[in-house]
C-alpha cells in the first residue's frame, strides 16, 4: 500500500545533499511545483523530490500536501512550521481558542477564532492553495498550527457541547427514533394490561390461555421460520463470482474508517497491522481511532506502535451514556470520506474490502445506504463455545443477512464492517448513543427512512468470546439492545407501518420482536411441546383446545427445528466448515444459553438500561490472523525528504 522508504511509488526520491548540491537543484522543477507544496523548496526541501511527489499525488488523485503528510514523507509539524515561516506568521503548538470555535466546522475548515483575537489556522488542500495565493489579503492577526493540534484545541474548548451533541442529536431531532426516553406511557399501559390479562386468564383457564397465546404469537414465529428457510435457498457465495476490475488510485474516493477503542492494549498491534494492510492509497485513508478520556492503557499501546500518518487519534470527552455508539458519533462529524466503515478493535478485514465496497456502491442505486460485509470467527478452535459461535455467525452473515437483502427485507446490521454512504449517515444523525445494540437499531432506522442495505461478499475476521462468562456478558448486552430497538420502533406502530409498508414491517418485527420473544420463550415452548408429546394421545381427548394446542405446537416445533439446522448446514457448506458438522446437535443447548442471556438482558433493561458490558479482546489462543499479525506488526517509521538515503 505504501511506497518504500526510498521511493515515491517506485520512483527514486532525490534527497538533499547539502547546501552546495541544493544550489544546483533544477529551477525548472521549482517553477512547475504546485503552490500547496512549492513553498517547501524555500525551506530546505529538494525541488526535484517535490516535483515527483506532485506527479504521484496527481496519479493518486489527491492534493500534493496530503500526499506528503499522510504518506509520512513530511512530518505534519515540519510542514506547518515551514508554512508559518513562508507566510511570516507565528506558529503555535498550543493554540488557545475562543468559546466561539464551533464543532466540527472549525476542524473541517482548518480555521478557528483565537482567544486573544484573530484566528488560528491549519489549512489543507484547496484552502491551503488559496491562502498561499492570497497571502497579502490577511488583515486579522493569524497564527498557524497543525490540524491535529487544532482539533485537540477544539475538543478542549468545546468538550461539554461535543459530549452533549454526540449523545443527544438524534433524540433531540427525532425522539421517536431513539431509546433515550425509553418506554413511553402508552407502551407501559399496553404492557401492564397484557401482563395482567395473561395472569388472570392463565390462572382461571390455563389451556385456553396457552392456546390463545400460541395462536397470537404463531404468525410472528412462523414468519421468522419462513424467512430463515427462504434465505437458505438464496445463492449468495462467500466471495463474489467475478472480481470487479481494479480501479485506479485516482478514481478512488477518500474512505473514512472509524474504530472505537477502550482498554484494548492487547489488540493494538494487530489492529494497526490490519488497517495498514488495507489496499488504499494512504492519502485516501481517513482513519480515526476513538478513545475514552479515562483510558490509559490504549494510548500507551498506540504510542509504542508509532502510528502511520494517516491514522488520527480522537479522545472522546467524558459524558453519558458510556457506549460505543456515542464514541462513533464523536468521530462521524469529522469524517472526510465519501464512504465510512466501522471496524471493531480485533477486526481483520480482507485487504481489498474498501475497493470492493466502492465498486459495489457504484453499481447500486443511491438509496442503498449501507453494505454489510461478512463477519467470520477466526478463533474457532478455542473452545466448544467458539465452535458454536462460529456456526451461528456463519449462518447469520453467510446465509441469513445476504438472503434478507436479496428478498428486500430490513437487516439488523452487525456491529462491525458496515460500509455507509457518509452523507446519508450524517443526514440521519448517526447512531443512537442510548441503544447498546446500535447496529441492529440503525438497520431498522435506515429501513424506516427509505434506505436499503445490501450484502458485501468480503470477509472480516472476528474474535469470539471463548469463556461462558465473557460470552454471557456480550450476549446479555445484545439482547438488551434488541429490546431497546423494539421499544424505539414500536412507540408509533402506525407510523412505522406506513414507513416500511406491510412486507418490510413484518420483516422488521421478525428481526426485533421475534428475536426477543423467541429467545425469552424458547425454554417454555420446548418444555410445553415435550409435555404434550408424553401425554396420552390427543385424539382420545374431548378437548378441542388441547388438540389445537398440540397441533400448533407440533407445527411450530418441527418448522423451528428445520429453521435452525437447514441454514446452519448451508452456512457450513459455503464456508467449507464441514469439520463443525458434529457440533450441530449441540445448537439447541446453545440457544438455551441465548435464552438465559435474554432474561438477563430483560433484568438489566430495568435496572441498568445503558450499561455497556464490554467484551475483552486479544484473548484468543487459535486465531490465525492474530498469529500472522504478531509477525507483521512493526513500528511505523517516519520518512523524510531531507535526510532519507537514496
Amino acid at each position: 500500500m505504501q511506497a518504500s522508504s526510498h521511493e515515491f511509488g517506485g520512483l527514486p526520491l532525490p534527497v538533499r545533499q547539502g547546501l552546495a548540491d541544493g544550489s544546483r537543484q533544477s529551477t525548472a522543477h521549482l517553477r512547475m511545483l504546485p503552490v500547496e507544496i512549492g513553498f517547501l523548496a524555500h525551506h530546505g526541501y529538494p525541488p526535484d523530490a517535490l516535483h515527483k511527489a506532485a506527479i504521484l499525488a496527481s496519479r493518486a488523485g489527491v492534493t500534493p500536501d496530503m500526499f506528503l503528510i499522510k504518506g509520512g514523507y513530511v512530518g505534519e509539524s515540519d510542514f506547518y512550521r515551514a508554512l508559518a515561516a513562508e507566510l511570516a506568521l507565528p506558529f503555535t503548538s498550543a493554540p488557545r481558542l475562543s468559546a466561539q470555535a464551533r464543532f466540527p466546522d472549525a476542524i473541517m475548515s482548518g480555521l478557528a477564532p483565537s482567544l486573544s483575537g484573530g484566528f488560528v489556522m491549519a489549512p489543507q488542500g484547496s484552502s491551503l492553495a488559496w491562502l498561499l495565493r492570497k497571502r497579502r489579503s490577511m488583515r486579522s492577526p493569524v497564527a498557524v498550527t497543525t490540524p491535529t493540534r487544532l482539533a485537540r484545541a477544539v475538543f478542549g474548548t468545546q468538550a461539554r457541547r461535543i459530549a452533549y451533541r454526540c449523545a443527544n442529536e438524534l433524540p433531540d431531532r427525532a425522539p421517536d427514533l431513539s431509546n433515550r426516553d425509553q418506554v413511553s406511557p402508552g407502551q407501559i399501559l399496553i404492557l401492564s394490561a397484557t401482563a395482567l390479562l395473561l395472569s388472570f386468564c392463565g390462572g382461571l383457564f390455563p389451556e385456553p390461555t396457552l392456546t390463545a397465546l400460541g395462536v397470537a404469537l404463531g404468525p410472528l414465529f412462523l414468519s421468522g421460520v419462513t424467512m430463515r428457510l427462504a434465505t437458505a435457498m438464496v445463492a449468495k457465495p462467500v466471495k463474489p463470482a467475478t472480481q470487479p476490475p481494479r480501479a485506479s488510485d485516482a478514481s478512488l474516493p477518500v474512505y473514512t474508517v472509524i474504530v472505537a477503542l477502550y482498554r484494548e492494549k492487547k489488540v493494538v498491534p494487530g489492529l494497526i497491522a490490519a488497517l495498514t494492510a488495507l489496499d488504499c492509497p494512504p492519502a485516501k485513508l481517513d482513519i480515526k481511532l476513538v478513545l475514552e478520556a479515562d483510558d490509559r492503557e490504549t494510548p500507551a499501546a498506540l504510542a509504542a506502535v508509532r502510528l502511520p500518518a494517516f491514522i488520527e487519534v480522537i479522545v472522546a470527552p467524558s459524558g453519558i451514556p458510556r457506549t460505543k455508539p456515542r464514541a462513533l458519533n464523536i468521530a462521524l462529524p469529522l469524517a472526510r470520506g465519501h464512504f465510512t466503515v466501522v471496524y471493531d478493535a480485533e477486526d481483520v478485514p480482507d485487504p481489498d474490502q474498501l475497493r470492493l465496497a466502492v465498486a459495489t456502491f457504484s453499481r447500486l442505486p443511491r438509496n442503498v445506504a449501507c453494505l454489510q460485509a461478512r463477519l467470520t470467527i477466526d478463533n474457532t478452535d478455542d473452545s466448544w463455545l467458539t465452535r458454536l459461535f462460529t456456526i451461528e455467525y456463519a449462518t447469520l452473515f453467510d446465509v441469513f443477512n445476504p438472503g434478507l437483502s436479496e428478498i428486500g427485507s430490513p437487516i439488523a446490521l452487525g456491529g462491525t464492517s458496515n460500509h455507509f454512504r457518509t452523507p446519508i449517515l450524517k443526514r440521519i444523525f448517526g447512531w443512537d448513543a442510548w441503544n447498546v445494540t446500535e447496529d441492529a437499531d440503525l438497520g431498522i432506522r435506515l429501513a424506516r427512512l427509505g434506505y436499503l442495505i445490501e450484502d458485501l461478499p468480503s470477509s472480516t475476521n472476528e474474535e469470539a468470546p471463548r469463556t461462558l462468562r465473557a460470552w454471557m456478558h456480550q450476549r446479555t448486552r445484545w439482547m438488551k439492545g434488541y429490546m431497546q430497538t423494539c421499544i424505539s420502533h414500536s412507540r408509533q406502530p402506525g407510523r412505522t407501518l406506513s414507513q416500511l409498508r406491510l412486507w418490510r414491517f413484518i420483516g422488521a418485527a421478525v428481526l426485533t420482536l421475534g428475536t426477543v420473544l423467541s429467545a425469552l420463550l424458547y425454554p417454555l415452548f420446548t418444555v410445553l411441546t415435550a409435555l404434550l408429546w408424553f401425554r396420552e394421545p390427543v385424539a382420545a381427548e374431548n378437548s378441542e383446545w388441547a388438540r389445537l394446542l398440540y397441533s400448533g405446537s407440533l407445527a411450530l416445533f418441527v418448522s423451528g427445528v428445520a429453521a435452525v439446522f437447514i441454514p446452519a448446514i448451508v452456512a457450513l457448506k459455503r464456508r467449507g466448515l464441514w469439520r463443525l458438522l458434529p457440533w450441530l446437535p449441540v445448537l439447541p443447548v446453545y440457544y438455551v444459553l441465548v435464552s438465559c442471556a435474554a432474561w438477563r438482558g430483560l433484568w438489566e433493561l430495568t435496572v441498568a438500561p445503558f450499561r455497556w458490558n464490554k467484551t475483552s479482546h486479544g484473548l484468543a489462543r487459535t486465531s490465525r490472523a492474530g498469529l500472522l499479525q504478531k509477525h507483521q506488526a512493526r513500528p511505523a517509521r517516519t520518512r523524510s525528504l531531507k535526510t532519507e538515503p537514496p
